[in-house]
């Protein structure tokens, strides 16, 4: 695959990453204003640091935006005159809808969005696309890049502000509970190192047993709790402490501030 990457910041550099792990590029051009800050990828075969954004577009057949969304607009009108049929468009941005982009260069381009979470760094991004009528014939290109850097689902525009909750956010919602974790295990008897080494590897443990074996959660925790056991003990204090609400009741009101902010922003 050929493949630029716009604006190769945080965000830019572990896609780049992830891309150049996994053998997935024929060609990655990245650019950047100030392309020092590109110094780690000098030496890589068929990756080509520049400052020039026209250059990239026209050597790519796929173009990831990952550009501050201030910019994204002049970008696009920038590059317009340079786009072709051969284009796939897929823009990172929060909060700059398709309608948008397609009001800049046209409803005729393949157009999708994507949105991953922080842990796109490691590999293990859970990654919601969508796209435009067009952009739904190259979707399966989304999702051959972005399942290399951990796991895509495609989901409608509309879903978009419920996904970045439960997927971008979430990724600070699981580290809470991770810290939680981390403490009782320190109150239990362990040293800080081991208990977050305890809490870390047993949510990794959780979460892989489900999508190893696509399990409901409740049929697993059957498998680890006995008739008066401590396990169900524990469970049932903290739902009585409002474990389940608490945490879907935080959700519910981040889902309800992102869409405030929209309106301020409308």
């Amino acid at each position: 695959m050929k493949i630029a990457i716009i604006g190769t910041g945080n965000l830019g550099k572990s896609i780049a990453k992830g891309l150049i792990t996994n053998n997935a590029i024929t060609s990655l051009y990245l650019t950047k204003r100030n392309i020092e800050g590109l110094a780690e990828f000098e030496g890589y075969t068929n990756v080509h640091l520049t400052t020039d954004n026209l250059l990239a577009v026209q050597k790519s057949d796929i173009i990831i935006f990952a550009v501050q969304p201030a910019h994204f607009e002049g970008i696009l009108k920038m590059i317009k005159p340079y786009l072709t049929e051969k284009h796939v468009l897929i823009s990172t941005i929060t909060g700059f809808l398709i309608p948008q982009i397609e009001q800049e260069i046209g409803e005729d381009k393949f157009i999708i969005r994507a949105m991953p979470n922080t842990a796109i760094a490691v590999g293990k991004s859970m990654t919601c696309l969508c796209s435009n009528t067009q952009g739904e014939k190259r979707i399966q290109i989304a999702e051959a890049i972005f399942n290399r850097l951990g796991h895509s689902l495609s989901i409608p525009e509309s879903q978009m502000q419920a996904a970045t909750v439960v997927c971008a956010s979430g990724i600070a919602f699981w580290m809470r509970l991770i810290r939680a974790t981390t403490q009782a295990a320190i109150q239990l008897g362990f040293d800080a190192k081991e208990a977050q080494e305890l809490a870390m590897f047993t949510s990794e443990g959780a979460a892989n047993l489900l999508i190893t074996n696509g399990n409901h959660p409740e049929e697993e925790i059957d498998r680890v709790t006995t008739p008066k056991g401590c396990t169900i003990e524990g469970l049932n204090e903290m739902e009585h402490k409002g474990l389940s609400s608490s945490l879907i009741q935080g959700m519910v009101a981040s889902f309800n501030k992102i869409n405030n902010i929209k309106k301020e922003q409308i």
